[in-house]
């Protein structure tokens, strides 16, 4: 199910505030310099059109939302809407969120990292291309507070089952701790829009949380 077209932008809503490019960024990354304020961080890799960080960031004012998104131009339509939407509490990163999350992100700074729906890569030559890897579930630890919360959602069980299993190898984990096919709450249930389509053609989604529980 490929993307859709995106919609017209208004050009003279300026996203300097909301969007950077990762090569113009040094490591490490100072949290509170780069948005301006403090507060609690949550990441988003692969953060598409930015719903979730619209939404996330609006009824989360006092926190700080980090969105990574390869596309670039998904990731700058993600800042339009922001900036279209006053969230000063939001930004967007366009460039490859794993090395960002393993050169850039310092340790103990995130209270939670998402990753939703991200690409399956079906073909077996291709798994390695996945996001959640060995290594990067390795980088989400080292990032997260005690306590911090990973969040996992895919339509695709056996990518699910092998992240469920993958994150057995890190103990400090607890979880997974939400059902595997949580059902919606209601029809506007969706945090992206490729879960609402799933859910529109009525097809499973597998959700799943780890809380950062233990010593690394």
């Amino acid at each position: 199910m490929g993307r859709r077209a995106l919609p017209g932008i208004d050009r003279s809503i300026p996203i300097d505030q909301h969007y950077r490019e990762l090569a113009e960024l040094t490591p490490p990354l100072d949290v509170e310099k780069f948005f301006g304020r403090s507060g609690s961080l949550e990441i988003e890799i692969g953060s598409g059109k930015g719903l979730f960080l619209l939404n996330a960031s609006g009824a989360n004012p006092d926190r700080l939302f980090l969105g990574l998104e390869v596309s670039n131009k998904y990731s700058r339509f993600a800042a339009y809407r922001l900036a279209q939407n006053n969230r000063d509490n939001a930004r967007m990163i366009h460039g490859d969120a794993i090395r960002f999350m393993h050169e850039f992100v310092p340790d103990q700074c995130a209270q939670a990292v998402h990753v939703y729906f991200p690409d399956p890569w079906w073909k077996e030559r291709h798994r390695r291309r996945r996001v959640i890897q060995s290594h990067s579930v390795a980088d989400i630890q080292r990032v997260l507070i005690p306590g911090g919360q990973f969040h996992f959602w895919t339509d695709v069980e056996e990518y699910f089952e092998t992240v469920c299993q993958m994150m057995g190898e890190f103990p400090a984990f607890s979880g997974p701790l939400v059902v595997a096919q949580s059902p919606a709450d209601h029809d506007m249930d969706y945090r992206t829009h490729f879960e609402r389509r799933m859910r529109i053609n009525d097809h499973p989604v597998f959700r799943t949380r780890f809380e950062l529980t233990g010593c690394i």
